[in-house]
């Protein structure tokens, strides 16, 4: 019996900042996470998924971003910056979203900030902004639309979240994926195109804990705001699944 030859996916990582000092001590760069998140993703899947090189690209300080030619996908991490600033990173990193989204090789995956910046991309500057509803964070569960259901093959999700910052309704041209209870735009998908998460999938327990904490002592969270999120950290969560799910969008397997 021939072995099947499975797709290999050149991953254009954009890393949008740096993670928290005890993550970064730990996993280095966002780049780093990534591979660490995407690997274990495809190693846990009953389905052989794809094979991928990731390139991480520091588009807030280097400004540097990849050739498309050489690429064959883009993820864009989470940041601790505003998607609505006009920063000249920002700004820059829009854009290239646009040429991104202007052809129809290249596919673009986009989690928490990089979820916003396709949107901001898509819609422009005001489909973005400063939630009402506050802040979301810890394990959040996600209701699937249709389609979400069809895609991953359950009616919820349940994602790390960390964010107040939000894509304040559906694109045009976009589809949604899955809601919250406190935030609607959870999850935009284009066919063959672009898929975002608002949450953060790629995130382990121990960071969002760090997180928590960090913005606990800078007075951002109360007492009770962070006791009631580290008790819903405890909850499993389907991060590993938006993984899967990531490659084989990457993959092009739907």
């Amino acid at each position: 019996m021939s072995k099947k030859t499975l797709a290999h996916i050149r991953i254009a990582f954009l890393e949008c900042g740096i993670l928290a000092p005890e993550a970064r001590a730990k996993h280095g760069r966002y780049g780093d996470l990534a591979q660490e998140f995407l690997s274990t993703a495809a190693t846990d899947s009953p389905d052989a998924l794809a094979t991928f090189s990731l390139f991480p690209f520091d588009v807030q300080d280097a400004r540097e971003y990849p050739n498309i030619e050489e690429i064959d996908a883009v993820i864009i991490s989470g940041s601790k910056h505003n998607s609505f600033d006009n920063d000249p990173w920002i700004l820059e990193l829009v854009e290239f979203v646009r040429k991104i989204l202007a052809q129809r090789r290249v596919r673009i995956v986009g989690y928490c900030f990089g979820h916003q910046i396709i949107g901001r991309a898509l819609g422009g500057d005001a489909i973005v902004g400063r939630g009402d509803n506050g802040w979301e964070v810890s394990v959040t569960p996600l209701q699937l639309t249709s389609g979400g259901q069809e895609i991953f093959g359950r009616s919820q999700l349940k994602i790390y979240e960390m964010h107040r910052d939000v894509v304040y309704s559906c694109p045009e041209g976009t589809e949604l994926l899955a809601s919250s209870s406190r935030y609607e735009i959870q999850s935009l998908y284009i066919p063959e195109r672009l898929m975002t998460f608002q949450g953060h999938p790629e995130y382990t327990a121990e960071i969002i804990s760090e997180v928590l904490h960090i913005r606990h002592n800078k007075g951002i969270f109360d007492d009770e705001m962070l006791s009631d999120a580290l008790q819903r950290l405890k909850e499993p969560h389907d991060g590993y699944e938006a993984g899967r799910v990531t490659l084989k969008f990457l993959a092009g397997k739907f």
